[in-house]
């Protein structure tokens, strides 16, 4: 369908501009013919109403004649030819007009000869080049739309897929650490590898569950954390303690499944395992207006050995909220006083 034809919006606007060209074709009659100024707009109001719907042939014209893949040639010369019947189309539709408004007494007879066709013809022909040029610019501009739009969703494909890319990383990694453990526990307590295993079983399943969904609320990530060092507490007894708070308005945000789950593994395996005594892990998500912000801090031995890990954990974070949220995203680590804190902040959202 035309595209001023599929809104009574557009086809309201289009028609009053073509009222407008009934009223300069009627100052040309006027002057061309001798007749008054309400029996030429009798004339010129009607046949250019009418003309609207015949020029609307030019957007099909136009897309049949694509301006990037047809010579100018063939363009001018069918313009032409477009042009010019559809000009007769109008000069008959005229002479027809006014041969009724003669029958009826509207005009006097010799408004049949008054040297109105030859003007109508050269009006109708500027006319529909007139439409076919603007029909031209219309096409050029919904082409570059669809370019853009097609542009961003390759660009969204692209997000989507590396994000998918970086969340498939996160599997591997825990599932390495989590059976170094049970291997290590299997000589020395068999109970408590099993245990670990039924535990691992049991985390395992939730994060499955999560393969469909690419936001989860704050609470339901804070819960499969707390999962995670379950599993954990099997491997380390006492030594481990957790801390986990959420204020009430930052645990309906989402954010992406697992995003934790790296930090809070850097945070057993880099800090706690380092450890010959008791050590906590807190963890705090709050909420401003604006932005939702979660701290994860744990103690960690001055003393301990370096780059001993693969270097999976905050890349991951920062690259899935690099991709999710660009420079509005941060993830910033530091180390003071024997306590290892990470800070994660971007946009705060709720499921609509």
């Amino acid at each position: 369908m035309h595209p001023i034809l599929e809104r009574s919006g557009r086809l309201a606007l289009y028609l009053g501009l073509w009222v407008l060209v009934g009223g300069l074709l009627t100052l040309l009659l006027a002057g061309r013919t001798g007749l008054t100024g309400l029996r030429a707009a009798l004339i010129a109001l009607p046949v250019a109403s009418a003309y609207a719907f015949v020029c609307l042939s030019s957007w099909y014209v136009a897309r049949s004649l694509p301006i990037l893949t047809t010579t100018l040639t063939r363009i001018l010369i069918t313009g032409a030819v477009a042009a010019t019947l559809s000009s007769a189309v109008w000069v008959a539709l005229s002479r027809a007009w006014i041969g009724w408004l003669v029958r009826h007494g509207w005009l006097p007879e010799a408004a049949r000869s008054s040297g109105h066709e030859s003007l109508i013809f050269a009006v109708g022909i500027l006319l529909y080049l007139l439409s076919l040029a603007i029909s031209y610019v219309l096409l050029s501009f919904e082409r570059t739309r669809e370019a853009e739009r097609r542009a961003l969703e390759v660009q969204v494909l692209a997000r989507e897929a590396e994000l998918r890319s970086l969340r498939a990383q996160i599997d591997p990694h825990f599932l390495f650490n989590c059976l170094h453990s049970i291997s290590a526990l299997t000589t020395v307590n068999p109970a408590a590898a099993r245990r670990m295993c039924l535990l691992l079983g049991d985390f395992l399943r939730e994060t499955v569950a999560l393969g469909a969904e690419a936001r989860i609320t704050v609470a339901r990530e804070l819960k499969l954390v707390e999962r995670f060092l379950e599993v954990e507490r099997i491997r380390f007894g006492d030594r481990l303690d957790v801390e986990i708070t959420a204020s009430s308005d930052a645990e309906p945000c989402v954010i992406p499944p697992l995003l934790l789950q790296p930090i809070v593994e850097n945070a057993v395996t880099h800090g706690i395992a380092h450890l010959l005594e008791r050590g906590t892990i807190r963890i705090a998500a709050t909420r401003t207006p604006a932005r939702l912000s979660i701290l994860i801090e744990n103690p960690c031995d001055a003393d301990r050995p370096r780059g001993t890990g693969t270097g999976v954990g905050l890349a991951n974070v920062r690259a899935r909220l690099r991709t999710l949220y660009g420079t509005e995203a941060s993830v910033s680590a530091t180390e003071q006083e024997g306590q290892w804190r990470v800070d994660v902040s971007f946009p705060a959202t709720t499921k609509s």
